[in-house]
């Protein structure tokens, strides 16, 4: 069933953080024990006057950055803007099962802010890292497939949920292969990785479908935990004392709610010959290649 890993949140006292998406659901709740915790936390949002208003509510240092992961230039332009050292990056940020549509560079929406965006933005700030690279994946990548020759999903069908597992399982696959490439550079930084089980956010509600949302009130908020209880599989995978490449997770109701703990994922998350495929695609795409490989 995995090590239970909630007696193990170190301190994070004197450490900066960068959050993607901490203006609401379980990234403002983490950010928010984070910085109750000391930590100089910087949530980076799309809108400067939502984060501004979670960062009031929130104890301790919290500044307050603009950027959209859904826009490769907004995510440069955070990069070159914010030079200061960075003990933890988490990758939090995403939408879920949005009507079809494309990012800024014309990326699927979901592939494009939820994978492309948190690509570009580590690789473009891992010179920075001290510690760890988080991001944070989802049950739903058990359902995601990744479809190199139609990865925008312009020759099919739009599906929202089975493109919202796509995302979710590339995000997977960008952790073990991050890990593999920290490694054989002999980095000091890891890469791990979590996902809240099925949490009570406003996630369903603002990106899902109507068919989704019909069945949050009667379904999921009946299994569903709490924002703060979703937030410490992040807060695990942050600060806790685990290996690159862990995965953590909710640990009970088949991972949707509990305690967390190091989890499984499945066999397509586990492909390191389609992570690898994935990473040039990916460097492809964004035009942002990983920077310590020359070292």
């Amino acid at each position: 069933m995995g090590t239970r890993l909630d007696d193990k949140i170190s301190s994070a006292a004197d450490r900066t953080i960068v959050i993607t998406g901490g203006n609401s659901g379980i990234g403002r709740a983490a950010a928010a024990m984070l910085a109750g915790m000391d930590a100089r936390v910087v949530l980076t949002v799309r809108d400067l006057d939502k984060g501004r208003s979670a960062a009031e509510t929130m104890r301790g240092p919290v500044d307050v950055r603009r950027l959209d992961l859904a826009d490769l230039a907004s995510v440069r332009a955070f990069a070159e803007e914010f030079t200061d050292p960075i003990n933890i990056l988490i990758n939090n940020a995403g939408i879920m099962t949005p009507p079809f549509g494309h990012t800024a560079d014309g990326f699927e929406s979901q592939f494009g802010t939820n994978h492309l965006g948190h690509f570009a933005l580590t690789n473009l700030l891992l010179p920075q890292i001290r510690d760890r690279v988080v991001t944070v994946s989802s049950i739903g990548h058990r359902t995601g497939t990744i479809d190199f020759d139609d990865l925008d999903w312009e020759r099919r069908a739009y599906r929202p949920m089975a493109a919202y597992g796509q995302s979710k399982l590339a995000n997977l696959l960008f952790t073990s292969e991050l890990q593999r490439r920290l490694t054989e550079v002999s980095a000091p930084v890891i890469a791990t990785a979590a996902h809240p089980g099925l949490a009570a956010t406003n996630l369903y509600q603002r990106e899902g479908s109507r068919v989704l949302a019909s069945v949050t009130e009667a379904v999921i908020g009946l299994i569903s935990q709490s924002e703060t209880q979703g937030s410490l599989p992040t807060l695990c995978a942050a600060t806790a004392d685990i290996p690159g490449n862990s995965y953590v997770g909710p640990g009970s109701f088949w991972q949707t709610r509990g305690e967390p703990k190091l989890v499984g994922r499945s066999a397509a998350a586990e492909d390191a010959e389609v992570a690898r495929r994935l990473w040039t695609v990916s460097e492809e795409l964004t035009g942002v290649e990983f920077p310590l490989s020359t070292l």
